[in-house]
């Protein structure tokens, strides 16, 4: 698989594994990964992205955008509430303490904002699929939308998914500036270490807000989309 520019600092880490018998937060770019046996014994976090995250500022501030609250991805089967994700006491990031929804990370900009704004979310635990234990077959073109607290949702246009092993995440390339509205999925993949219990790679879904024309389909016309098939 083709691997973008890796930046100057690398991701050493990754979403990998939480207390509790969860796995990995992910799965196999390539197919569709089985379960695995993969209880811990400690809580292993995803470390925080250093550096700017959002865009420089713009030569006229955007309205505000509400916070997210949920995320929907029809194409495979995604509907989850979003809950928030800071940093731990270590300055790692938080990751999902239930493989069954998906986090915002809060130091990242609001979905619609101007920035690279990241959602993560567990591919698999002992004993059920996660949230986005299919989130890898995704391609260029696909859609992504989340929903915000004041009623109006933010749609996104996939433009390329990626797997980097974990010591070779490009950090930058990943949580840098954009100048528009992007999105980064995050997860899990790769093959499995049976002896760390840890996925060895990260699964990252790249998107761009898509910008509605004026006059055209409103909210009304995302409503059958937001259910998963």
């Amino acid at each position: 698989m083709p691997i973008r520019r890796p930046a100057a600092i690398a991701f050493a880490a990754g979403l990998v594994v939480i207390v509790g018998g969860t796995a990995g937060l992910l799965l196999s770019h390539h197919s569709t990964p089985a379960l695995r046996p993969a209880a811990v014994s400690s809580t292993v976090a995803l470390p925080a992205p250093t550096g700017p995250i959002v865009a420089p500022p713009q030569p006229a501030d955007p309205a505000p955008v509400a916070r997210p609250v949920s995320l929907a991805i029809p194409l495979i089967g995604v509907k989850s509430n979003l809950i928030t994700l800071g940093l731990e006491a270590g300055g790692t990031m938080q990751v999902p303490s239930s493989v069954a929804v998906a986090g915002w990370y809060t130091g990242s900009p609001r979905p619609g904002s101007i920035g690279s704004s990241v959602i993560v979310g567990h591919v698999n635990s002992t004993s059920a699929h996660g949230v986005f234990y299919r989130l890898s077959e995704l391609k260029a073109g696909d859609d992504v939308f989340v929903k915000r607290a004041d009623g109006t949702t933010a749609e996104f246009r996939v433009t390329e998914v990626q797997q980097y092993l974990k010591d070779e995440f490009p950090t930058q390339e990943v949580y840098g500036p954009t100048p528009d509205a992007e999105l980064r999925l995050i997860t899990c993949g790769g093959a499995f270490d049976a002896a760390t219990r840890h996925y060895l790679s990260n699964v990252v879904v790249y998107a761009t807000e898509v910008k509605l024309a004026p006059g055209g389909p409103g909210p009304d016309r995302l409503e059958p989309l937001l259910t998963p098939r």
